[in-house]
C-alpha cells in the first residue's frame, strides 16, 4: 500500500472516530448506506443459530465494501458490534424509551459484545478481525437510570448497548472481560497491526 494511500473511516460512531484520531491517523469519514437490519434479519432468518460474532463480521465487510466501491483507491476502515443476551441479538435503539428498556434487560446480567472490524481495498475486503468481550452490568437503581439517560440524552443511542463506556456508561457495570478499545468500538492494536503490516503507518 501507498503511503499516500486516502485512509476512510466507514463509519459515523464517534468513538471511533476519537479512537483513530487519537491514535495518529489521518483520515476522512464516510459511514456506509446500507441496510443493516434487513442484513441481520436475513442472516438469523437463514440460520436461528447463527453466531453474534458472524453477525458483526459479516455488517463490517458488508459496510467496508460498499464505500470501497465507490472509493476504490482509498483503504475502507468499516467495523460493527452486536450484543447477544441469552441467546438475544440486541439492535441499537432508536430513542431513548428503547435505550431505557435495553438498559432494563441488561441490568444485572452478564452479555457479550462482538466487535469486528475489516479493511477494504478496490470494492473487495482484504482483512477482518473480531474480539468478542463479557460485559456485566450492575443492578443499578431506577433512579441512577433515568438520571443517565438524562445527562447522557439522545447520544446513547450510537451503542448497541445503550451505554457509553467512556463515559458516564462505566458506572453501569461490575465486572468488564475484554479489550477496552474493542468495547468503544474498534479492536484497536489488531487493526494498528495489520495498518503497520500494510505500511499505512509506521513500523
Amino acid at each position: 500500500m501507498s503511503e499516500k494511500q486516502h485512509v476512510i473511516l466507514a463509519s459515523g460512531s464517534y468513538a471511533r472516530n476519537n479512537l483513530l484520531k487519537a491514535a495518529g491517523l489521518a483520515f476522512t469519514v464516510i459511514p456506509a448506506s446500507i441496510d443493516e437490519a434487513a442484513i441481520r434479519d436475513a442472516l438469523t432468518a437463514e440460520n436461528e443459530a447463527i453466531d453474534p460474532a458472524d453477525i458483526a463480521e459479516i455488517l463490517a465487510r458488508a459496510k467496508g465494501e460498499a464505500v470501497s466501491q465507490d472509493n476504490p483507491d482509498s483503504l475502507i476502515i468499516a467495523a460493527d458490534q452486536t450484543l447477544s443476551l441469552g441467546g438475544q441479538l440486541f439492535s441499537k435503539p432508536a430513542n431513548l424509551q428503547e435505550a431505557r428498556d435495553t438498559l432494563l434487560r441488561l441490568r444485572g446480567q452478564d452479555h457479550l459484545l462482538h466487535t469486528a472490524v475489516a479493511i477494504a481495498e478496490s470494492g473487495e475486503v482484504t482483512w477482518s478481525h473480531v474480539e468478542c468481550a463479557r460485559m456485566k452490568m450492575r443492578r443499578f437503581s431506577f433512579g441512577y437510570l433515568d438520571e443517565y439517560l438524562v445527562r447522557v440524552g439522545i447520544d446513547v443511542c450510537q451503542s448497541v448497548g445503550a451505554y457509553q463506556l467512556e463515559g458516564l456508561g462505566l458506572q453501569l457495570f461490575d465486572e468488564l472481560d475484554g479489550d477496552y478499545f474493542s468495547i468503544l468500538g474498534l479492536p484497536m492494536l489488531p487493526l494498528m497491526a495489520e495498518l503497520r503490516r500494510r505500511g499505512a503507518i509506521a513500523d
